[in-house]
């Protein structure tokens, strides 16, 4: 199958996966146990602690490992609970683990701004500063959205967060591995990342958490990961994680430049073919290879099928959305008409496809279009 839906998952490394498999078997104590097999379980979620934190250039100690990206999104939110000021401001194109949670928490008194994208689908932090009330706690906005790429001002919006003492969260869940991530520069109080988007494994994220910032648990028991998240933990996962992080932070640079030249290489062709083809999203300021494009008059979800056939895969929108066929709320919040929102797809390539791959998919492309036309005359 030629895979380009990395933003949905990444394939395990094989290193990682190696690692994983060795831990186990062989690493199975607690490591909230005393004995040795404890004490060496517990020191392989350190390393991995230490790794996961040069890869963002944190401490290991503002480092908290969670089930996810949407459990560490929601121990943020689920946080304002205990707060004294309850107001959030976001975005209208954050994941669902971030705007269907401020939609439960109103019913807990927390209440929220949602600030609007323009056509790039890019915050204006002006709009941020103009929605900060007496009463808001935190501002939580995207690096990076997970549909079209666009790469939002973070560091803009934390210096406002900053000079009016509001704590800021990130989602970079879509960004390690695909550019440098460095916390201390982005100046970001907290923000969530999932292993399995930089080719480590499902069911584990991390959370960078400032010193200085509390967090009060959403998941209570025991007095695993410095009292914010009780369970014994997924110690090959958190391994994995680690060593994903290392890895993904070490090549961002070449994965980053490679990437980019499959996306321009695939623009070039797929102009070439189709003049008619929308691009969406910020041009200038995205991840590199996720490509977010309307094909008039194409259905996405035809084209998906046609393709799969074919053994190729792309999306038509996020993974948590996956199974329904209304038109996506990122492209709505981007001013996009339900008609061609319904004819949009997107593309994420990996660090692992080719050029050849590329062709092949603007081939199928190009074909599963021609078939397309032909079925609806």
């Amino acid at each position: 199958m030629l895979y380009f839906d990395h933003s949905a998952t990444t394939p395990i490394d094989q290193t990682v996966q190696s690692l994983m498999s060795e831990l186990n078997q062989n690493m199975f104590g607690n490591p909230s146990s005393i004995y040795d097999l404890g004490r060496k379980a517990k020191h392989v979620i350190e390393k991995a602690r230490r790794q996961f934190a040069d890869s963002i250039n944190c401490e290991p100690k503002e480092v908290i490992f969670t089930g996810g990206g949407s459990e560490a999104n929601n121990t943020i939110l689920w946080n304002l609970v205990h707060q004294k000021k309850k107001h959030v401001i976001t975005s209208s194109i954050e994941h669902p683990a971030v705007l269907l949670v401020l939609k439960e928490l109103e019913k807990l008194g927390v209440k929220h701004t949602i600030v609007s994208v323009d056509k790039n689908g890019c915050v204006n932090p002006d709009d941020i500063k103009n929605n900060i009330t007496s009463d808001t706690g935190l501002i939580t906005i995207m690096m990076a959205n997970n549909e079209v790429g666009t790469i939002e001002p973070i560091t803009d919006i934390a210096d406002i967060a900053k000079e009016h003492d509001i704590l800021f969260h990130s989602d970079a869940i879509q960004v390690l591995g695909k550019l440098p991530v460095d916390v201390k520069k982005l100046n970001v109080d907290m923000m969530s990342f999932s292993a399995h988007k930089f080719y480590g494994p499902k069911g584990v994220g991390a959370l960078f958490i400032n010193s200085g910032v509390t967090i009060k648990p959403m998941i209570i028991g025991g007095s695993q990961e410095k009292n914010v998240r009780a369970g014994t933990e997924n110690v090959s996962g958190i391994a994995g994680l680690g060593l994903a992080a290392e890895i993904a932070s070490k090549s961002v640079n070449e994965d980053s430049s490679h990437l980019l030249e499959l996306e321009n290489h695939f623009r070039n062709r797929i102009n070439e073919q189709n003049h008619d083809i929308i691009f969406n999203g910020f041009a200038k300021k995205h991840l590199p290879g996720l490509i977010n494009l309307t094909i008039p008059n194409i259905s996405s979800d035809l084209l998906l099928i046609h393709l799969d056939k074919e053994g190729i895969a792309i999306s038509n929108g996020s993974a948590c959305s996956s199974g329904t066929i209304s038109p996506s709320p990122v492209l709505q919040a981007m001013g996009i008409s339900d008609k061609k929102n319904l004819e949009s797809i997107r593309i994420s390539a990996g660090k692992h496809n080719t050029i050849n791959e590329v062709n092949k998919l603007v081939d199928s492309i190009g074909s599963s279009i021609i078939t397309i036309h032909k079925n609806s005359s």
